[in-house]
């Protein structure tokens, strides 16, 4: 059976693994009624996630010219999350509801997650002239992030395997 070559895709095209744009039933709903439901549950969602970083940040305030742990952390516990989700989400079975991605992965973890706050928290440790620690904390996130997504995605199959197993 032969695969799709999706190599030679526009790069302006938006990217979905749940949408194959080769196939023409799928290709029409991609512009047709089914976008305003997408739109409006990553709306909502976004809007839960930001609320949620934001309450964290009042919660955890970091202390002018103090090292911007909560968000470092928001962003690591926010792509554990993500790689939960996923398993969750992709796990053979019954398939997940096809706006529980969007609204959680896209709009919740979405607006947790920041990358705007991050680099606002880079600039300020390099305007105070601290440029390791800017450097430490841009690479820590990266990494953090990163290994929590394994991590996140890891634990989750291992404890999937274990209840299927049961």
């Amino acid at each position: 059976m032969s695969h799709p070559d999706h190599s030679h895709r526009p790069s302006s095209e938006a990217v979905d693994p749940d949408v194959d744009l080769h196939v023409p039933a799928q290709r029409a709903g991609v512009a047709g009624r089914r976008t305003w439901p997408v739109l409006a549950v990553i709306s909502a969602g976004g809007m839960a996630g930001s609320l949620a970083r934001y309450g964290a940040t009042l919660l955890w305030p970091a202390a002018p010219g103090a090292f911007p742990w909560t968000v470092l952390w928001v962003n690591v516990v926010g792509c554990a999350l993500i790689g939960v989700l996923m398993v969750l989400v992709g796990r053979g079975g019954r398939p997940a509801h096809p706006l529980v991605r969007p609204f959680l992965g896209v709009g919740v973890l979405g607006g947790f997650t920041t990358f705007s706050a991050y680099s606002l928290d880079f600039y300020k440790l390099l305007e105070r002239e601290e440029a390791g620690t800017a450097f430490a904390y841009a690479a820590g996130t990266v990494v953090g992030a990163l290994c929590a997504v394994w991590l996140g995605a890891s634990a989750t199959r291992t404890v999937v395997a274990r209840t299927v197993a049961k």
